[in-house]
Parts: structure tokens; C-alpha cells; sequence
């Protein structure tokens, strides 16, 4: 029985193949691992692409000639029937008995137990075989290249293991691994995926790029991708977008270094120009502004410029979302904007959603169209798109009695009821436009005014909006004559 906390590291092979800790913190191993999966535990989400990842991630640090892998920590609660229930881990050690099996270790112990019930996990147990089985089929070109990869896996792939007999220290330990008891974003995973790109970063130069993003408020640096990012890569390509994940968060982790596909080659070059550029001494001499080496729409370079990325456009929503006269480049203070700051436009979730697409729609614009300074004539034509955004955005808030994700993404996508007006894919629209000036040129012939009849707003308060009270968003309609008979 352990007693209190047992750490130790097993290797793949021992611990499917032999039931064995290889070895714990006083060199002496573990027999007899009756590994089971309790009932308590979150059901088997891995997909294909999970499982084909691992794999893709083993040949590739078996061709780089590393002497361990270490691909994460198992924890494990021993409970009084000497059973090895997993913790944290699952997820890993189903796959990898997968992978075995299909490399021809059987029996495995593990597997032969029920997993679950549940559907999905059913249906990802059989999937995941049958595409690692598929992908092996062409992998492996002989036995001899078969044995290599299964030593390989069996005898350098490691878990890093914790064992406690207290379940709530189990958790605990659990909690910890995860961000420190605190839920474990998507934005983390990525930081970890990226700080793994580094590896070609001397150290402190690594410590002041994790300071940087440390220093950063971590809720609003979630809701940037969650909210904002996210949703903008999605609407682009012309997708609803869902909620960002750990199984979708490959929209961020980009071109690495060994990319070198013709487009990956593009995007590295145009990041590597920029980048050399904006830190020689041509800007300062020339007197010419720096180059943007981010574009939302492009794929992201991996390692040290995807944090520069997150700060890049973490400053900018934060301008875009500040409305100082004298603070900041894009908005400032504008009367539209003043207006949607009342605390009666930031309350409800369907004000939060449409201050979102209005918000995200001027994020964008600003990100194609809109140098880190702007000139006079940038800052006019932004201030012309502001109103079409705030005319497409608000058009729907006043069409609707309740604005929920569903409304608002039929809406982005264009897809809502034949009578709901300025329902189009305004982020394809700047996406696709070549110019502030083609773009205003298209929404001025794609948003259109509101008629009355369409407004669900109580009819008490079109009075009110008549006769110019600035209080009320659809006070900003009639101002810019997009309200039909008024």
C-alpha cells in the first residue's frame, strides 16, 4: 500500500505490458498494477485526431533521437483492494494500449476490462484503434521498422506517476497539475504548446516572453481568444463558431519550424521580413511606420511570435474597447460609443453578444485596414466603418425580442428569417475587400435601413429617439438615416 504520496516514473511497456511502476523515488519497483478506470471518471474524448497526434508527436521525438519522452503524468489513487484507480491520465493510457495492440502487444490487461458504457467513449475506442491501425498499415513498411517503433514506445516513452492512498489528496494533487486548482483555458494549453517551440530560445530571453504574458490579465487574455480570436477565425472562413476547447485550439498553434510546405514557407517569410525589419534601424531613419507581422485571417508562426501575437492583439481590442478622448489610436470618443457604455447596454446577454459582434467587426477592420498609427484618412474611413458596424450589429438587437448564440449566429452567417434585415457575413465582407474604400462601397450597398415594423423595441420609446435624445441606441438610426420613415 503507498503510504501518504509515492512519485515515480513508469516506462509504456512496463506499465501495460508488465502491470509495473518501473521505479519510484527510493529506485525500487512497483508490481502487480491492477490499473482500473473508476466510475467517476470523465468519459474517453479522444478522437482520431487526438490519437493520431500522439502518434505523429512519438515518431517525431523517435527521429530526433531522444533517449526518454516524457508524455505526461499519470496519477493514481490505491484504494483498500489494493486497485490503482487513474486520477489524471486516462486519456493517454487508453491510447497508448490502443497503439500497443495494434502493434501486436497483446493480451494488455488494461484493455481487457470494461472501459464504459458511455457512447463516446465507446465510439472513440473503436475509431481511434481503426485509424491508428490504418495509420501504422502505411507507417511501417516492414517488421523491422514495426520492432523499432514498439521498443521504442515500450522502453523510452515515460509517465511520470503519482500515487496516494487519500482520494481528496489525489484531487488535489489533480487540481494543482491544472493550472493550480484553477480551470485550465485554452489559452494555457497553448502557452505550453508554444513554450515547447522554443526550444531554440536561450533562456532568459524565454523568462521575460512568460513575464510578459504572466503580466498580462489572465481572464481578459481568455476572453480574448475564447470570445474574440476564436470567433473571428471561424466567421471568416464562413463558419459558426462553438466555443474554443482544447480539441479545436489547432486554429492557434500554426506553422512551426519544421513546416516547410510552400504556404508554411510564405508565412514564415513574411514574418521573418517584418519581423527583421521593424527591428532594424529603417523605421527610425525612413521615417516609415512599422510592418504589422500579424494578420488574423493568416495562420499563426509558432513559438516565441505566437505570444507576441496575443499581446499584439490583446492591445488592441483593449484600445478598440476604450473610448478616451485622448487615449489610444482607434476609438476615441465617439458618440456611438459613449452611448453603448451605459451600464444599460452592457447588462443581459443579448447586449453582451451584439457589443461582441460590434467590437470583433471593428477589430478586424482595424487589423486589415488600419496602420499601428493612423493618418487622418485612416482614421476618417474607420470612423465611417464604425457606423456601418454599429448599424449591422445593433439591426439585429432591434429586430429581436431576446438575442441568444443561436439568433446571433444564423445572423453573422447570414442565414436568419427572410425578414430580418442586415443579416450578412460582415467579416467575409472586409476579409474579401482590398480596400477601406471597396469595403464601405459594399455596405453601403448591403445594409439598408429598418423599417418601424421591424423594430421590437417598445414603441413608447420612438418618441424619445425622435426628438434626438442620445440615450438610446436607436436614437443613432435616425441620426444616420437608417431608419425608413423617420
Amino acid at each position: 500500500m503507498a503510504k501518504g504520496l509515492t512519485l515515480g516514473i513508469a516506462k509504456i511497456g512496463d506499465l501495460l505490458l508488465k502491470d509495473t511502476i518501473t521505479r519510484t523515488s527510493n529506485d525500487s519497483p512497483i508490481k502487480n498494477i491492477q490499473l482500473t478506470i473508476p466510475e467517476y471518471q470523465r468519459p474517453y474524448k479522444w478522437t482520431a485526431k487526438n490519437a493520431s497526434q500522439l502518434l505523429d508527436d512519438i515518431e517525431e521525438a523517435m527521429n530526433s533521437n531522444k533517449e526518454v519522452y516524457r508524455v505526461g503524468t499519470l496519477i493514481l489513487h490505491e484504494d483498500k483492494e489494493g486497485k490503482y484507480n487513474i486520477v489524471d491520465g486516462q486519456q493517454r493510457t487508453i491510447t497508448f494500449s490502443l497503439l500497443l495492440d495494434c502493434l501486436g502487444q497483446k493480451p494488455i490487461a488494461f484493455l481487457q476490462q470494461q472501459v464504459s458504457k458511455n457512447r463516446y467513449t465507446l465510439h472513440n475506442v473503436v475509431n481511434n484503434h481503426r485509424t491508428l491501425d490504418r495509420r501504422l498499415s502505411k507507417l511501417l513498411l516492414d517488421d523491422k521498422d514495426k520492432k523499432y517503433l514498439t521498443e521504442y514506445i515500450c522502453d523510452h516513452c515515460e509517465l511520470i506517476v503519482v500515487i496516494t492512498d487519500d482520494l481528496s489528496e489525489a484531487f488535489q494533487f489533480f487540481d494543482s497539475q491544472n493550472a493550480r486548482g484553477k480551470t485550465l483555458y485554452p489559452h494555457d494549453l497553448l502557452k505550453a504548446y508554444h513554450l515547447r517551440e522554443m526550444s531554440n530560445v536561450d533562456t532568459v530571453e524565454t523568462e521575460n516572453v512568460v513575464r510578459t504574458w504572466e503580466n498580462l490579465d489572465q481572464k481578459a487574455l481568455a476572453v480574448l481568444f475564447n470570445e474574440y480570436l476564436y470567433r473571428l477565425k471561424e466567421w471568416v472562413r464562413g463558419h459558426k463558431s462553438s466555443e474554443l476547447t482544447e480539441h479545436n485550439i489547432d486554429l492557434f498553434k500554426g506553422v512551426t519550424a519544421r513546416d516547410n510546405y510552400p504556404y508554411a514557407q510564405y508565412y514564415k517569410g513574411a514574418f521573418a521580413f517584418a519581423d527583421e525589419l521593424n527591428n532594424s534601424h529603417v523605421p527610425f531613419v525612413t521615417g516609415v511606420q512599422k510592418i504589422s507581422p500579424f494578420q488574423i485571417d493568416a495562420p499563426i508562426i509558432a513559438g516565441k511570435p505566437f505570444f507576441e501575437y496575443a499581446k499584439h492583439y490583446f492591445d488592441i481590442l483593449a484600445d478598440i474597447q476604450n473610448n478616451d478622448k485622448y487615449e489610444g489610436f482607434f476609438i476615441n470618443d465617439n458618440e456611438i460609443v459613449r452611448t453603448l457604455d451605459l451600464r444599460k447596454y452592457k447588462n443581459g446577454v443579448g447586449n453582451r453578444i451584439t457589443r461582441l459582434m460590434f467590437d470583433t467587426s471593428i477589430l478586424l477592420y482595424v487589423d486589415r485596414f488600419c496602420p499601428e498609427i493612423p493618418s487622418k484618412a485612416d482614421t476618417e474611413y474607420l470612423d465611417q466603418f464604425v457606423v456601418f458596424a454599429f448599424i449591422w450589429a445593433y439591426s439585429m438587437r432591434a429586430q429581436y425580442r431576446n438575442v441568444g448564440w443561436l439568433v446571433a449566429q444564423n445572423y453573422v452567417m447570414g442565414t436568419a428569417n427572410s425578414d430580418i434585415v442586415n443579416a450578412v457575413n460582415i467579416f467575409k465582407l472586409i476579409s474579401e475587400s482590398d480596400s477601406p474604400a471597396a469595403l464601405l462601397s459594399k455596405l453601403a450597398d448591403t445594409i439598408v435601413p429598418l423599417k418601424t415594423s421591424l423594430i421590437k423595441a417598445d414603441l413608447k420609446e420612438l418618441n424619445v429617439i425622435k426628438y434626438g435624445v442620445r440615450q438610446h441606441y436607436l436614437y443613432y438610426f435616425v441620426e444616420h438615416k437608417f431608419w425608413e420613415g423617420m
